[in-house]
């Protein structure tokens, strides 16, 4: 099973720019500015990003969950959007017990990959500019 150290060397071996914000959470920082949340948090890893904040109500925003749902099916690798407390997230879970670097790193490319891709059309969607 991967420990919390064995997590921190990978992301020390993938040159990622992060910090422990607690004991086996890691904040990672993307090139854009973005931050992924890495939790060692057994038997599970969870991979979190946040997208944007969502508008306030629900009205109108059919045809953002419908793309949504869409993206998850089909450009989505790892992982799917998701809502929390009103933010859009891009969530993955990994399983410590056979979790190695290169699913660690495809996890996080592929979630910062998502977002990066889909966030303008998803702004469109939402009603929302530069991610407010």
């Amino acid at each position: 099973m991967v420990t919390r150290e064995d997590l921190e060397s990978y992301l020390i071996r993938m040159d990622a720019d992060f910090d422990e914000v607690d004991d086996g959470m890691f904040l990672v920082r993307t090139d854009n500015g973005g931050a992924v949340v890495v939790h060692h948090s057994e038997p599970l890893l969870l991979v979190r990003m946040k997208v944007m904040d969502l508008p306030a109500g629900a009205e109108g925003l059919g045809d953002l969950y419908e793309t949504l749902l869409r993206l998850n099916a089909t450009d989505v690798i790892h992982g799917a959007y998701g809502i929390e407390d009103n933010e859009l997230v891009l969530n993955d879970t990994l399983q410590l017990g056979s979790l190695d670097f290169e699913e660690l790193r495809a996890s996080l490319e592929s979630v910062q990959l998502a977002a990066s891709s889909h966030v303008s059309r998803i702004q469109a969607l939402a009603g929302t500019r530069g991610g407010e």
